[in-house]
């Protein structure tokens, strides 16, 4: 006697974009491996072939400094200290520190390459500025010192140049 043994044709299990995405990644690993394998077979007669070629990248130039959008004297100043406080990074409890960080009053020196005069009307609508907004401020480095990072001192610069630039100094 024989018996019949009847299943029903079952339905695939519905998949979830995880199991998805790794079937996927699984065919597309298989396949890779396959092209860089077919690779190999045919250039495996070319003397001195590279089973992966180089390409040589070419060095990045270097951003190309961006004319101050200031045409007043302080203002451009104040522009330029503040954007080497970006760059070099901000300095709170010293001049400057063994990793070029510097202070704001510092930085405006360094920009003001050696005009005295002009990093002292810097320094003095800067600290108007901050005193604006910081009426407990007596001095730039008294300031600066309390300042936790360089969000307020990058403000007070910006502060500080739109008020040179619309007061024409």
């Amino acid at each position: 006697m024989s018996t019949a043994v009847h299943t029903r044709a079952s339905t695939p299990p519905v998949l979830d974009l995880d199991a998805r995405l790794a079937l996927v990644d699984a065919a597309m690993s298989t396949r890779l491996d396959e092209a860089a394998v077919a690779f190999e077979v045919n250039t495996a007669h070319l003397p001195g072939a590279d089973p992966i070629p180089h390409i040589a990248e070419a060095p990045l130039p270097a951003p190309a400094a961006a004319p101050s959008p200031y045409r007043t004297s302080v203002a451009d100043l104040l522009h330029r200290a503040r954007l080497r406080i970006e760059t070099d990074g901000w300095c709170r409890d010293a001049a400057f520190d063994e990793s070029g960080a510097v202070c704001p009053i510092r930085v405006i020196r360094l920009e003001a390459h050696g005009d005295r005069r002009l990093a002292d009307q810097a320094c003095v609508l800067l600290l108007d500025r901050i005193q604006a907004d910081f009426t407990w401020a007596e001095t730039i480095p008294s300031w600066n010192a309390q300042q936790a990072n360089a969000g307020p001192v990058l403000l007070a610069f910006d502060r500080a140049t739109h008020h040179a630039h619309t007061h024409g100094k």
